[in-house]
């Protein structure tokens, strides 16, 4: 079996399935990405460049689709590349979001292929006028907005299937194709990730955070408004004020990963925080970028209090890793969140827009931890029995067709369901 997936950023959320297949005597791996991309052992990556080019004089609509199609241009010599080594994939998946898996079916008919299906935007219902702060869209943005969609319409009508990670991921796609796509979440390493009572972390003035401190924490690729950055730095005053011994630490980038871009030379960062800066006891919240995943995972132990907040858009992978970690999610009350969290059972949720529930709930958790411990222990239950790697590397591996090995990955052992 050869085996072939194609994403700009490889691994990403291949990761744990090409290194399942990989370890394979019986698969062959490869894998075409961008520059960004990362080696696995046994996976023999081919990198494309992308070319420049000026889309200005392209109309405002095509825009995206003239660069996916550019980006399909560098996949297609990649393609060329690897056949012309003589390897023909039986299988082939790829992100369907930035026109990468265009050329796939022209360039190998015969293989059987699948394609990430992450997300489809809408006007109405998801991350698009969600917030009341946000601009509302034109008729033009509007047009706009629908034509994004055109490469992943088109890569998933020449799929064969489609995986995506959530079931409400798989709602946002037009009805018509939700049935060829499966719901398989990547899967996270709960064996790796494991409440431990002993962790510390390191802050950047020198002080060290322990498990039995009030302790909130806030990650996310990049502080911004699709991440209810905004709600959470309005709340920090009043959760401040709750509990004079709480500290904060408040991982992201400045970049902008979704959604608006902030006015030009400032980053949401520096505005929210402006914003509360002066009701803001500033020794007790700390900034840190992106962290190493070690470090990631000690904070994430030392959590009392875990703030997961989004619009109606993809679920990021950090919420699942603080449940396998115990941490008691205090989280926004929007659908993503949902298909994870039950309020009172394994989390609690707040309304996206109130900061003060925030607080006050944020508050509640810092003030009696043994009453909500069994909130964090829930949600390692939770993890462990529906994003555990094994298991899901197991079920894509069975979606896929790809033979008896997949029922290898047993039930989550008892270990992995211990308290926190």
């Amino acid at each position: 079996m050869k085996v072939l997936f194609v994403h700009n950023n490889f691994p990403a959320q291949f990761r744990n399935l090409a290194e399942e297949l990989s370890q394979r005597p019986d698969c062959q791996v490869a894998a075409v990405g961008a520059e960004t991309s990362q080696n696995l052992p046994n996976v023999s990556l081919l990198r494309y460049q992308m070319p420049t080019y000026n889309v200005s004089s392209t109309h405002p609509f095509a825009r995206r689709f003239d660069m996916e199609c550019h980006r399909a241009t560098a996949v297609l010599y990649a393609l060329s590349e690897l056949r012309a080594s003589g390897f023909e994939p039986d299988l082939i998946l790829g992100h369907c979001g930035w026109g990468e898996t265009l050329p796939l079916r022209a360039f190998f008919p015969k293989a059987r292929i699948g394609v990430y299906c992450e997300y489809y935007y809408r006007l109405e219902g998801q991350d698009v006028h969600f917030d009341p702060e946000s601009p509302r869209l034109g008729i033009d943005g509007v047009v706009a907005l629908h034509c994004k969609n055109a490469s992943t319409l088109l890569s998933l009508a020449d799929a064969d299937f489609g995986i995506s990670p959530t079931e409400w991921q798989k709602q946002t796609y037009p009805p018509e194709y939700q049935a060829k796509i499966h719901v398989v979440h990547e899967g996270v390493d709960v064996e790796r990730l494991q409440p431990d009572p002993q962790a510390r972390f390191l802050l950047p003035n020198g002080a060290t955070l322990g498990r039995g401190q009030e302790v909130v924490t806030f990650v996310a690729r990049n502080l911004e408004p699709m991440r209810g950055y905004h709600i959470f730095m309005r709340a920090l005053p009043r959760i401040l004020e709750a509990r004079p011994d709480a500290q904060v630490v408040i991982v992201g980038g400045e970049g902008v990963s979704y959604g608006n871009r902030p006015p030009r030379n400032q980053s949401w960062k520096s505005i929210y925080l402006d914003e509360v800066a002066s009701r803001l006891d500033a020794s007790r919240v700390h900034f840190t970028p992106h962290l190493p995943y070690d470090q990631y995972v000690r904070l994430l132990q030392v959590s009392r209090a875990h703030v997961y907040l989004t619009f109606p858009f993809v679920l990021s992978w950090s919420l699942i890793e603080a449940m396998a970690l115990g941490c008691v999610i205090v989280g926004s009350d929007t659908a993503p969140v949902r298909e994870a969290i039950s309020h009172d059972v394994n989390g609690l949720l707040t309304p996206f827009h109130d900061p003060v529930a925030l607080a006050d709930t944020v508050a509640r958790v810092l003030a009696d931890p043994d009453a909500f411990a069994h909130l964090g222990r829930a949600a390692r239950a939770t993890a462990a029995s529906r994003y555990a790697r094994r298991a899901c590397v197991a079920e894509a591996m069975e979606r896929l067709g790809l033979g008896d090995s997949a029922k290898e990955a047993a039930e989550p052992s008892p270990s992995l369901l211990k308290a926190v």
